[in-house]
Formats: structure tokens, sequence, C-alpha cells
């Protein structure tokens, strides 16, 4: 398994967001991605995730003895984002069943990912009854459930109280396998980094 970026530009009319950004991760390393606020670190992410097209570069996802880019990277994707929409008006069993659909994914129970969140017994209940770091932690459950390769991680302990954050620390250092890329101004983030990007140095 390898994600390799190289010569990744984002220009708008207005503005460079990012230049000639180039990496190569391979599984089992994490990638941290910092920078002020506006630097293109969100936009770093979707341009790598195929969600927002890139001006100049390429990214390539080496896996199972295939080569993908654009969008064919989307498929091995999970990922945890201040913009990822939760759906106040269903359970977070519903919002999970409907994800895991979406994803290609046949599973109708989710009492095991909702309890190592922190989220035991709280499966039926509404999404809007839940605090933002309850949210997050769904978030989590809904880009876990597949068990992606590449786990993208956009402000990951975001609205997240200390034992939701001891529960966050586990699942990023623990896990074993795969490639993470995480886009923080967190200095205490810095720890999970095998490789560092800064932004708008």
């Amino acid at each position: 398994m390898r994600l390799i970026s190289e010569n990744l530009t984002k220009n708008y009319p207005s503005r460079v967001v990012f230049e000639n950004i180039s990496f190569q991760l391979n599984d089992n390393q994490k990638l941290v991605i910092t920078g002020a606020n506006g630097s293109g670190k969100t936009t770093l992410i979707n341009v790598i995730c195929s969600l927002v097209p890139k001006s100049s570069g390429k990214v390539i996802f080496e896996y199972e003895d295939r080569q993908y880019s654009g969008s064919e990277i989307l498929q091995y994707i999970g990922i945890v984002s201040p913009d990822l929409y939760l759906y106040d008006e269903l359970t977070a069993n519903e919002n999970l069943s409907f994800f895991a659909r979406v994803a290609g994914i046949t599973k109708d129970n989710f009492d095991s990912e909702l309890e190592s969140l922190g989220l035991k017994g709280r499966g039926d209940d509404l999404v809007r009854s839940y605090s933002s770091g309850m949210k997050q932690r769904l978030k989590y459950a809904l880009a876990l459930c597949k068990n992606p390769p590449l786990l993208f991680l956009d402000e990951p302990l975001a609205n997240l109280d200390e034992v939701g954050k001891v529960i966050i620390d586990k699942i990023i250092t623990q896990r074993q396998w795969g490639i993470t890329i995480i886009a923080t101004n967190e200095l205490d983030e810095l720890k999970y980094a095998d490789q560092k990007i800064e932004l708008g140095k």
C-alpha cells in the first residue's frame, strides 16, 4: 500500500492555495498537515481525496497490486471532517446504516462501533439530541465502519471533551494498518506524524 503525491498544486483565480506538494506514504504511516487558518489544510485533504479538483500534479494510490487515481480513490477513503453532514432527523444507527449502504457495505448492527466510541446504548437516539462531541464521535463511527485503507482526519479532536480525546487518541495511535492523513492546528497532534507538511510558510 502506498499513497503518492507529486507536485500537487491548487490555484484559484485570485491566489495560489498551495503548490508542488509531494510526499510518499506507505502502509501504517501518518502524515500531519499543519498551517495557519486559511492556509489550505482542508483544501489539500479534499484535493487528495478528489473531492476538489487539483490545478496540477497527481495523486496515485497503490493498493492490492493496482494503481488508482482521481475519483477511483474515493472507494478506499474514510473521512472525519467538520464538513461531513449528519442527518439530525435520523438516529445514529440509521445514519450508520445509510452511509454504510452508500459505501457498499452490508451491515445491520453497529453496536461494536458505537461502544468503541463511548456511544453504547445511544444508537437509537436521534442525532439532533447529540452534543457536538457525540456527533464528532459518530463521524468516527461512520468513517471507520468499513475499515478504510485511507483515513483522513480534519481537525480530529474538535468539539471533544477529555474522555472523547482519549478515545480518539487511542484510535489514531493504535491503528496498525492503512494510511492516515491529519489536518490540524493543534501542536499536540504533531505527535502522530511520521511525516509533516506545513502550509503557508
